[in-house]
């Protein structure tokens, strides 16, 4: 019977190199307080014995984890999956940060955190104590939670607040939310769109406000009107139903409408083919996200698509950059979504209003 071969450790190592445990650790982090030829040494060691470092290893050297936690609302993220509506935050935030930590030699572990709880910081602080993180990323509503910000700015951990605008405690990445909002509103336009409907994303959120504005802004632009035109939403299929049938009962009604999320879209959608409105020859239709189902709608939905992945990835880049100086101190950093044209927009034809 053949034997498993024994792993070889950082133990291994240092006793084929004959240094200690945290000269091995330290060359694996190449640290720079370790001499060229100690290191030349360890690293043939390395190199002869096959040693693949493990987290532990690297962080012996006391200096760095290796970790990078991010968290994300707990209520939301599991109606999301048990849902199953193509919701992908989640998948683009692990495509984005996981490889973005893979390159750097981190890992990536996710946490989820009601928002609302009274033991939020507990929560918290039991992650950071067993994970002891590099870095912390905030994805929205935590983002801009004050009790959340606080309390880690107090941990004096770096972390990335995903989705605000807002300099001071934390390192702000917006995912530009206003100005794709102004493109999709400029894209309407250009087809010759001038009552513009807005399905509107939940307040809880501040990238819903900034959507607004950047409809608000595009249209004031162009010298059009918005009064009446925003409908309340809380990015939900039923309160996207809701707004759209508001928008549609309208004289005039719009020619177009903006949903702050594909749920919303969907629901929208829905609402102008139970009224006998076709898509797009009678109402042109955009929404933000840009999950997979955005793809199988009848017709294709035109979106805006949210850099998720690279937004994570920044971020992940961020906290690396702080932990090596922890004196830097970046201001607000904006990662531009694109916009996906497929099926659902068309010129506007005034007597459909």
């Amino acid at each position: 019977m053949a034997r498993r071969r024994q792993a070889v450790t950082i133990k291994h190592v240092a006793a084929d190199a004959q240094v200690s445990l945290q000269t091995v650790s330290r060359v694996i982090n190449n640290e720079p307080n370790v001499r060229p030829e100690m290191k030349q040494r360890v690293q043939a060691s390395i190199d002869k014995l096959g040693y693949v470092p493990s987290i532990a290893a690297q962080r012996m050297s006391g200096s760095r984890s290796y970790l990078i936690l991010a968290i994300n609302d707990r209520d939301r993220t599991i109606a999301d999956w048990q849902a199953r509506q193509g919701v992908d935050w989640i998948d683009q935030m692990l495509l984005g940060g996981m490889l973005k930590c893979a390159e750097h030699g981190y890992r990536m572990i996710f946490e989820l955190v009601d928002t609302h709880s009274d033991h939020v910081e507990r929560e918290l602080l039991g992650a950071i104590a067993a994970l002891q993180p590099d870095g912390i990323i905030l994805t929205p509503p935590h983002s801009d939670n004050p009790q959340i910000v606080g309390f880690l700015a107090d941990q004096k951990i770096p972390f990335v607040r995903i989705g605000s605008h807002e300099n001071g405690a934390g390192m702000p990445v917006s995912m530009d939310d206003d100005g794709s909002a102004r493109r999709a509103t400029h894209l309407l336009l250009d087809h010759g769109h001038q009552r513009i409907g807005f399905i509107a994303g939940s307040p809880e959120y501040n990238l819903s406000a900034w959507r607004i504005e950047g409809w608000q802004a595009e249209m004031a632009a162009a010298g059009l009107p918005t009064d009446g035109l925003l409908a309340a939403g809380d990015f939900s299929y039923a309160s996207g139903e809701v707004a759209a049938r508001h928008l549609l009962g309208m004289k005039p009604r719009p020619t177009a409408i903006i949903a702050s999320n594909d749920q919303m879209a969907f629901a929208a959608l829905a609402v102008a083919r139970s009224l006998g409105l076709r898509v797009p020859e009678d109402l042109s239709l955009i929404s933000f996200d840009n999950t997979p189902l955005m793809n199988f709608t009848l017709p294709p939905l035109t979106s805006i698509d949210q850099p998720i992945a690279a937004t994570a990835s920044k971020a992940v880049e961020l906290i690396i950059a702080a932990k090596k100086d922890p004196q830097l101190a970046p201001g607000l950093s904006v990662v531009p979504g694109g916009l996906v044209e497929r099926g659902s927009v068309a010129a506007a034809n005034p007597a459909h209003g």
